[in-house]
């Protein structure tokens, strides 16, 4: 039963997001943060459903350490630490906030709150726009900014975006949230200062499958294949190919798969006037009189 699942996952994803909430991460590596993480969903019974991303200050999302990884997080930073747990392809994502600066303790709370209140009014029947309203609403109440092109998402069996969006504003587009279906839901808060909107950086360490055909060279076949074997279709990071091949090697077969459009690369997401970004995340699954929210601890 795939709701047996998503609910295994995120108990899981749960308890290690409430351990990663608790923990002094002042003076260690992302590296370590990363590896921490990912040892824990192993341990406790469960896949890696991407890398975890530790996105500081302005970055929103999608860095993961590099390999050797020497950024060090230190006290006056605003850390998204967004983990994934996933059972045979169920996936719970979900994602906290640690933060070192009392400055954005407000900022912090405010994604807690836009997320506590999406998630008291899902059930089905409910829009999803009217849910990107009530966000946009919490954040905008206080003075903040909501990101705007950053969204939650519907999840399925191996894929982490599955096609539906769920805003972090209100939106013209819209769909009716039916029973039994899986989404996360991750409120991004910037400053009053923020432009509310993300952009593209440079660094790239976080890929996934988009093809499995084949391509003329043999090195780049074994990878393609290795990759489909241990992660799916799910994102991957550099690091965790590294085992199998040189860094120089590895990176260079990426480089290559990605020109053939067999595999994908996810750029950091960095606020586009460079002002710092909380974010808070559950997987939740709607109900007819309620939610079922599976990384609720």
């Amino acid at each position: 039963m795939q709701i047996e699942y998503y609910e295994k996952a995120g108990k899981i994803a749960g308890e290690v997001r409430e351990d990663v909430r608790n923990k002094n991460w002042v003076g260690h590596t992302v590296e370590e943060i990363c590896q921490y993480v990912e040892s824990e969903i192993i341990k406790k019974g469960a896949k890696c459903a991407f890398p975890v991303n530790t996105s500081i200050n302005e970055i929103a999302a999608h860095y993961t350490a590099e390999p050797n990884d020497p950024k060090t997080i230190s006290d006056t930073d605003l850390v998204k630490i967004d983990l994934g747990a996933q059972i045979n392809g169920y996936i719970a994502d979900t994602a906290v906030t640690v933060n070192y600066n009392p400055k954005y303790d407000t900022l912090v709370q405010t994604a807690e709150n836009a997320l506590q209140g999406a998630m008291s009014m899902i059930k089905s029947g409910i829009k999803s726009k009217d849910v990107g309203r009530s966000i946009q609403k919490t954040i905008t109440d206080v003075g903040f900014k909501p990101i705007a092109n950053l969204s939650g998402h519907s999840l399925d069996q191996y894929t982490i975006h599955a096609g539906k969006t769920v805003p972090n504003t209100w939106t013209i587009g819209s769909f009716t949230f039916s029973e039994n279906e899986a989404f996360a839901c991750e409120p991004f808060v910037t400053t009053h200062e923020g432009l509310g909107y993300v952009r593209n950086g440079k660094i790239k360490n976080i890929f996934a499958l988009v093809s499995r055909k084949k391509t003329k060279d043999e090195d780049a076949n074994k990878l393609l294949e290795y990759i489909w074997t241990n992660f799916n279709m799910l994102p991957f990071a550099l690091r965790w190919i590294l085992k199998e091949w040189e860094e120089k090697e590895a990176r260079k077969l990426l480089e290559f798969l990605e020109k053939k459009k067999a595999v994908h690369s996810y750029p950091i997401l960095v606020e586009a006037n460079g002002e710092p970004v909380a974010q808070a995340e559950h997987t939740f699954i709607p109900t007819t009189t309620g939610v079922n929210v599976t990384t609720m601890v």
